[in-house]
């Protein structure tokens, strides 16, 4: 028993140190690198005082929370409506619309503004008129237009994830007791249907803010001379080498997605409060005008995702966009791009299969001593603690704190940089927060008893852990693993600052090639990333469909 103990212990202190070293001390770096200038000499808040003396510096913190604030209002309203035609509204066709919405999730951000580049660009299909055949429209694209559009495709299926869980959260008696009262659909849905979700839309907001205010990848294709935060941190590190002017602006960058991520957390709780155990799931009831609006909107959205990602996977076939239309896989051929052929997407494949091993073990076991073990518990309070951190935490502050921290002198860990490990463990720590959620969620649903049996009848936790824990919730560790890995291919904030040249990620080089003018092997190289993610979905879901008809099997057989 006595060694039993002294392994849980060690397990408890080697995750609170592991995750001290990925969060906590590379985070103490970048704050204590904003005190230092280029010579290494203190200079307090003189950095500061500069970034803020700057007018176009403050120009580009008062254009990023433009940017943020129009395209998440954008995003919650489209998500919302959709979201609310899926719940609450009689429609055909409703798995297509759930599909689809899913489908930027798959699709690495720039991958928008190329779209947006191949349909209102100078030789775009709406700018030119189907190329000459209709009359053409013109919109503003490189900068705060592009950029917002982009956004808005990239934040829009989190906002509707959130979405969908607060109208699935409905309680139908309150509709019941309106409907006996004489109340109106339109009075039902001001009192009802908006107070039941308010904060629902809040967390979306939040979360779409966020995500607009921290990235990179619309910015870098279609921002143009339209400077945001994030590719004023890129132009500090990569562009000028200003490491400490670009920690300034990685706090800048931290500080409004802290205060979202406070908001979001705040209202999270007071939506699960707001639910009873009693409540009764929503019935819907047709309303031919109101499905025929609602329904209509859904599909113009629906038909928006796909006519994006299909023009980008058009783009990708046509020889020489606009004057050779016809169809070829010689974009797919990236010897001859900035991307250095085939190898950054190969580089991308190791990379998200071992942040999927290595993250979704690591995870697992950290909830684990977390939920399961009663020893150490200040130890495992800091460990729940540290493992809810990274939400918060911007790619990009990740990424430029991880320079800083493994580029110290006299740091063994030195050896790391420039590996593919760093790049492993960045990602690992970026989509750290919601994994740990999913797998102490799945843990919190085991009866306790498991554990208390297995000690009265003297075996070892592991081995409970083994034979009993692990196979209870692989459906959640399988979803852990896919969430890795689908992340790790689509990513560029956390990465962009710490591969190396032997090392380049193919969202990094989508980048590079929009640079260097190779838009279409841009685009051929986005759908492959696309292509990849879906299939390891479908791969995930085939199992865990078989996972499921084992498990209703295994209780059919019980009851009996």
């Amino acid at each position: 028993m006595k060694h039993e103990l002294n392994i849980q212990r060690g397990m408890i202190i080697v995750m609170t140190l592991f995750l001290a070293t990925a969060v906590l001390f590379p985070l103490f770096s970048l704050f204590t690198q904003v005190f230092i200038n280029e010579e290494h000499q203190f200079v307090g808040f003189g950095l500061i005082v500069q970034y803020l003396s700057s007018p176009s510096l403050v120009q580009s913190i008062i254009q990023t929370l433009n940017i943020s604030v129009i395209s998440s209002m954008i995003a919650v309203v489209l998500a919302f409506i959709y979201a609310y035609g899926v719940t609450r509204v009689s429609l055909k066709g409703k798995a297509w619309l759930k599909y689809t919405a899913l489908l930027p999730l798959f699709a690495p951000s720039m991958m928008h503004g190329i779209a947006l580049t191949y349909l209102f660009g100078n030789q775009g299909v709406v700018t030119t008129g189907a190329f000459g055949t209709l009359p053409g429209v013109s919109i503003p694209l490189y900068g705060p237009v592009g950029i917002i559009i982009s956004e808005v495709m990239y934040t829009f299926p989190q906002a509707y994830l959130i979405l969908l869980v607060s109208f699935a959260m409905a309680d139908y008696r309150l509709y019941e007791a309106a409907k006996t009262m004489g109340a109106s659909g339109y009075r039902q849905f001001r009192t009802i249907t908006l107070p039941s979700v308010k904060y629902g839309l809040l967390s979306a907001f939040f979360v779409a803010f966020t995500l607009a205010f921290t990235d990179f990848g619309a910015p870098k294709i279609v921002g143009g001379n339209y400077n945001v935060l994030a590719t004023d941190l890129y132009k500090y590190v990569i562009g000028q080498q200003n490491m400490s002017m670009g920690a300034v602006v990685g706090l800048v960058l931290l500080v409004p997605a802290l205060a979202a991520w406070w908001v979001d957390r705040y209202v999270s709780s007071k939506q699960k409060i707001s639910y009873s155990s009693k409540a009764v799931p929503y019935v819907i009831t047709p309303n031919p005008l109101r499905d025929r609006v609602i329904g209509s909107i859904c599909y113009i959205i629906s038909s928006l995702i796909i006519l994006l990602i299909g023009t980008v996977a058009w783009a990708s076939l046509v020889k020489v966009w606009p004057y050779d239309l016809s169809l070829s896989f010689k974009h797919y051929d990236f010897s001859k791009a900035a991307g250095a052929g085939m190898n950054p997407y190969w580089n991308s494949i190791w990379v998200s299969l071992w942040t999927a091993i290595a993250g979704t073990v690591l995870t697992f076991v950290t909830a684990y001593v977390v939920e399961k073990m009663k020893v150490l518990p200040i130890m495992r309070n800091a460990t729940r603690l540290l493992a809810i951190i990274p939400l918060a935490l911007p790619g990009l502050v990740i990424g430029i704190a991880y320079i800083f921290f493994f580029n110290m002198k006299g740091n063994p860990l030195h050896v790391m940089y420039g590996t593919i490990s760093i790049l492993v463990l960045a990602n690992m720590v970026h989509f750290f927060s919601v994994s740990y959620v999913t797998a102490s969620s799945a843990l919190k649903k085991l009866d306790s008893e498991f554990e208390n049996v297995s000690s009265s009848l003297g075996v070892p936790f592991y081995r409970t852990m083994y034979k009993v824990t692990v196979p209870m919730t692989l459906s959640a560790i399988l979803e852990i693993g896919m969430y890795y890995f689908i992340n790790s291919m689509v990513t560029i904030s956390a990465v962009v600052f710490l591969y190396a040249a032997d090392l380049k990620l193919a969202s990094v080089a989508i980048v590079n090639m929009d640079d260097a003018g190779d838009v279409a092997p841009a685009a051929a190289l986005s759908m492959l990333i696309v292509i990849t993610s879906i299939v390891v979905r479908a791969i995930y879901e085939g199992i865990t469909a078989r996972l499921r008809k084992r498990n209703d099997r295994w209780k059919q057989r019980t009851t009996d």
